[in-house]
């Protein structure tokens, strides 16, 4: 995470409450390169996830290389959630993006649904993973219960997303049942890592804390 001048660090509490904060930060001085890029982050959530495409990151402006994501997902639908596509739209692309997956549980490197034996399989590595899975109590244990939530990750760290001119990521909130894709509206949040050259595109605003502490869908909010 270079830095050219200086570099600040501030946490904030978004609770009514107080809490203790324990930290370490680790730094080192020395030389950084003209061509180094900045290491950027950045959260989004939507709930509902509006139509059948989630966007990850957008407005990207910049040379730079996506190196991953995290998700915290809530289906909302019974059944198989996560068929749906992560894209990478590069540089040049129109409506077909550079990089197009396979579905979400390949990009997450679990495949199959994550399931083992009905029940889903939570796992870690170094560069990919299922850590999460917390079932709802009516679920009984089983896989494909609505309102289940997932922790994942994918770490491009060995095999980073590199760009030219700018970069959008997104993910299809797509199911599969009767045997065809559904659209779904599921609760997602995500934080996409990448690093890129300055300056950088305006971040889009947080979401108030009403909607990053509310499991309510927000379209039935009135």
């Amino acid at each position: 995470m270079p830095f050219r001048k200086s570099a600040k660090i501030t946490v904030q509490n978004l609770s009514s409450r107080d809490f203790r904060l324990y930290y370490q930060i680790n730094y080192a001085l020395g030389a950084v390169g003209e061509d180094e890029a900045y290491f950027h982050a950045q959260f989004r959530r939507s709930n509902p996830a509006v139509g059948s495409v989630y966007t990850i990151l957008d407005g990207v402006v910049g040379r730079g290389q996506y190196v991953g994501t995290y998700f915290a997902w809530r289906s909302t639908c019974r059944g198989w959630w996560g068929e749906g596509e992560v894209k990478f739209y590069m540089d040049s692309d129109g409506d077909y993006p550079t990089i197009c997956g396979t579905g979400l549980e390949d990009y997450i490197c679990g495949s199959y649904n994550f399931d083992k034996g009905g029940k889903y399989t939570a796992f870690t590595t170094p560069y990919s993973g299922l850590h999460e899975v917390i079932l709802p109590t009516h679920a009984k244990g089983r896989a494909y219960a609505e309102n289940t939530k997932f922790g994942m990750y994918r770490w491009h760290i060995t095999d980073p997303v590199r760009f030219d001119s700018k970069l959008k990521v997104t993910v299809q909130d797509l199911g599969w049942g009767d045997k065809t894709y559904r659209k779904q509206s599921s609760d997602i949040a995500t934080v996409a890592y990448w690093y890129q050259t300055e300056p950088h595109a305006k971040f889009p605003p947080l979401p108030p804390v009403e909607l990053l502490k509310n499991e309510e869908s927000v379209s039935s909010k009135k």
